[in-house]
């Protein structure tokens, strides 16, 4: 007692010790704990946070973790008002961050046709045939998906896989069609979108891209990269012919279900790899209204000189109650993708001994827009996949971190890096470049890797998560929506399995663990954002974005990984998502807590 006569008077002094001797209460002590808005018990909590990594229940309040513990240990917090969430087991997690995705597209993606699904060529012209007859004669038939080594046989006649017009032709003599192959580095039109967008037999290949011609010469509708650009632009134009209304309607709309489809997958953060700046200013209004998924958006398709002019301007950082961020730049493409042959390699591909890639965007322009952002104090995403992209990119970074020390707190990264020089994996971790992979391209891609650039390569340059992380490299996850479905849960199998749905396992060395899979996805991603003391793992006073699903991801064995389903999203401690059937609060019906916007006619 002696430390507190020091500085409590005699009387006061003689209050307190006959109270604690009598075993009175004490007015105000122990102090009531805060109430919770919501509490989820008898969970498996994986926090993420290395001071409490397990949990069995957590508290919420104010949008933000109130406390973690026992059930009886958070049973102090819970009041009259609580909501209260028996999980019965279920597994909880920070919420997965989209770490790659493509927010409009993906939107844009669900209201157009879906031939990634389609089995062969012959039944893509069908979905076609049967769009057309639904379309008025001029209206653009559009659609995305198709990978044509997937396919279960192979057109004929075909070049490299891909088919001869005629078919799409006699379909669809009188509306233009565009149809996205699976990577976003290719197109394949008919002969009334050529027409529209004036390609002929003798229109030279851009720079960047590849019109693919037949024997005559003759283009036959595939596009690769830039070579695309003015289909593009036909179909801008055939937009701007439609009422301003509806295309209003539709951006809404886009933007609804591109929302809906993440947050029913567990996502409560969406990084968009790139929009233009009218884009960004009318999310910017969308997310005024109130959205319930948090967007990270990158400024992308504008030309060198505005983004000089107007970059800085740009930079939002947690706007609408930490709904929206912008502060970065990119995806700029250093290069193409495997599946079109347009990746940039070191040396030729396999397949192909004259082929070795494409630059898409010249270097010297992604230099120009590396200095800027690093000007402006914006973080850049620059996309390489062959291992020369990715060994320019480094050297890129490399030559601005030295003339501008302060670009390295920027946290650059590059998009994809699927395929590295052995020397160069190590480059990432020592120039702090971050690696934003996705783990179901490994995966899709497994079964055309060895064939496009031979085994020894593959095995020592293909997705080597391992080797980066070893490393002490950051590698992200995410699917590059709407080019792979953005379900977390087959991304996270193909993390720690490397197995194909061809029945392979791809160099199973370079697989990841269940935490660094799960790492990959939450606190990582958080990183790579600049939000990790928000987001990313559960901890007192940080955000309460979480997901709930079925199965331990942690210690399921690996073949029940994909019979798992999300349950619950909660975003700021508000359920957004409650999978049909999934169950009730103690008080109260579970709702989708985002209204939808104007259904389109």
């Amino acid at each position: 007692m002696k430390p507190i006569r020091r500085w409590l008077p005699a009387a006061a002094l003689a209050v307190v010790t006959t109270a604690f001797a009598a075993g009175a209460p004490i007015a105000g002590y122990p102090p009531k704990p805060a109430r919770a808005d919501l509490v989820l018990r008898d969970a498996a909590i994986a926090t993420l946070d290395p001071l409490q990594p397990h949990a069995q229940a957590v508290a919420v309040r104010g949008g933000r973790i109130l406390a973690l513990g026992s059930d009886d240990a958070i049973a102090r917090y819970i009041g009259p008002e609580t909501k209260v969430l028996d999980l019965h087991g279920a597994f909880v997690a920070p919420g997965f961050i989209e770490g790659h995705g493509h927010l409009m597209q993906t939107g844009q993606s669900l209201m157009e046709l879906n031939v990634g699904k389609a089995p062969n060529w012959d039944a893509i012209v069908a979905q076609v045939k049967s769009a057309v007859a639904a379309a008025k004669p001029g209206e653009w038939i559009v659609g995305q998906g198709w990978q044509q080594t997937k396919w279960n046989e192979t057109p004929q006649p075909n070049i490299d896989g891909v088919p001869l017009p005629a078919s799409l032709d006699a379909v669809s003599p009188h509306n233009p069609v565009m149809l996205s192959h699976a990577s976003g580095h290719a197109i394949y039109v008919n002969a009334a979108a050529l027409q529209a967008a004036g390609i002929t037999a003798r229109t030279p290949d851009p720079v960047g891209g590849s019109i693919v011609h037949d024997a005559r010469g003759n283009p036959i509708g595939m596009l690769r990269d830039t070579a695309g650009e003015p289909v593009f632009a036909a179909h801008a134009r055939y937009l701007a012919t439609v009422p301003a209304g509806k295309l209003e309607v539709l951006r809404e709309r886009a933007l609804y279900l591109a929302m809906r489809n993440e947050l029913s997958k567990g996502v409560t953060t969406f990084v968009d790899m790139g929009e233009r700046f009218e884009t960004i200013d009318w999310l910017k209004r969308q997310v005024a209204k109130g959205v319930p998924l948090r967007l990270y958006v990158n400024i992308n398709g504008e030309s060198v000189a505005q983004l000089d002019k107007r970059l800085a301007a740009y930079r939002t950082i947690g706007f609408a109650d930490d709904h929206l961020t912008v502060r970065g730049v990119g995806e700029i493409l250093s290069d193409g993708a495997l599946g079109t042959r347009s990746a940039w390699f070191l040396q030729p591909y396999s397949d192909a001994p004259d082929v070795t890639g494409k630059n898409v965007k010249p270097m010297s322009d992604i230099a120009r827009i590396a200095e800027i952002s690093a000007r402006d104090g914006f973080q850049l995403s620059v996309h390489a996949i062959g291992d020369r992209a990715n060994r320019e990119t480094l050297n890129l970074f490399q030559s601005i971190f030295r003339q501008d020390p302060a670009a390295h707190t920027l946290r650059w990264r590059i998009e994809h890096a699927q395929h590295l020089a052995p020397a160069d994996i190590p480059r990432f971790a020592q120039l702090g470049v971050i690696a934003s992979m996705q783990s179901i391209h490994e995966c899709s891609d497994a079964p055309m890797v060895i064939p496009r650039i031979g085994e020894q390569r593959a095995r020592e340059g293909a997705y080597v998560w391992h080797s980066l992380i070893a490393s002490g490299a950051i590698v992200l996850d995410g699917t590059d929506t709407p080019v792979e479905d953005t379900n977390p849960i087959p991304n996270f199998y193909c993390g720690v399995t490397r197995a194909s749905d061809h029945g392979r396992t791809f160099f199973p060395d370079q697989a990841k663990t269940r935490m660094e899979e799960l790492r990959s996805y939450t606190w990582d991603n958080a990183y790579a954002i600049f939000e990790e003391h928000e987001l990313g793992s559960l901890s007192p006073g940080k955000l309460a974005d979480m997901v709930v699903i079925s199965g331990n991801l942690l210690t399921l064995p690996s073949e029940d990984i994909l019979r798992t389903r999300v349950l619950y999203t909660i975003v700021g401690g508000e359920v957004v998502y409650a999978r049909p059937g999934a169950g009730k609060w103690r008080s109260g019906q579970l709702f989708d807590a985002m209204p939808e916007f104007n259904h389109v006619e």
